[in-house]
């Protein structure tokens, strides 16, 4: 494995897909009208567990799929620039978030960075996922910049068996 600072691996691998590249030309607009609120776990694809195709959906991801300031304003530029009239808040099995509190992350990153400041920051881990997923879903309708008829669904993707649930 190549150090961390060292990225050849990478420019390597996207000079051979800059050869083959297909995507010229493809509208920033989405095609299919979708955004996705998902979790940065490598176990999830995106596109392929939904069918879609570069240029059908603008994908948002984040640690637990959380719905945060950043998601919130990316999300109001998407429907009200890019074409998005129904976004997906996807969350998923066997997450990280779900596996410690807040408490305990500012606690470990602290004995890791004395004094850097970890017992200020919010992680926004999850005790419910469940909950915390309809909550988003709620800020997301809550948002006065998003119109009221904006389709919204909640759901939970199985990264045991590739499911995608619907969450009510």
């Amino acid at each position: 494995m190549p150090p961390a600072d060292d990225f050849t691996d990478l420019l390597d691998a996207n000079r051979a897909y800059a050869r083959g590249f297909r995507l010229a030309g493809v509208p920033a607009r989405a095609a299919r009208g979708l955004a996705v609120v998902t979790c940065m776990d490598s176990r999830i694809e995106p596109l392929s567990m939904l069918g879609l195709a570069p240029g059908d959906a603008k994908i948002v991801r984040n640690a637990g799929a959380r719905v945060t300031d950043d998601v919130l304003r990316t999300l109001v530029l998407a429907v009200n620039l890019l074409g998005v009239d129904r976004i997906a808040l996807v969350g998923h099995t066997d997450c990280t978030m779900t596996a410690a509190t807040d408490a305990e992350l500012q606690t470990e990153l602290e004995s890791r960075y004395p004094g850097a400041g970890a017992p200020s920051w919010r992680f926004l881990t999850i005790a419910d996922p469940r909950t915390v997923l309809l909550a988003d879903l709620q800020r997301i309708r809550d948002c006065p910049l998003l119109p009221p008829d904006l389709v919204l669904g909640a759901f939970r993707y199985d990264v045991a068996s590739g499911a995608l649930h619907t969450v009510r």
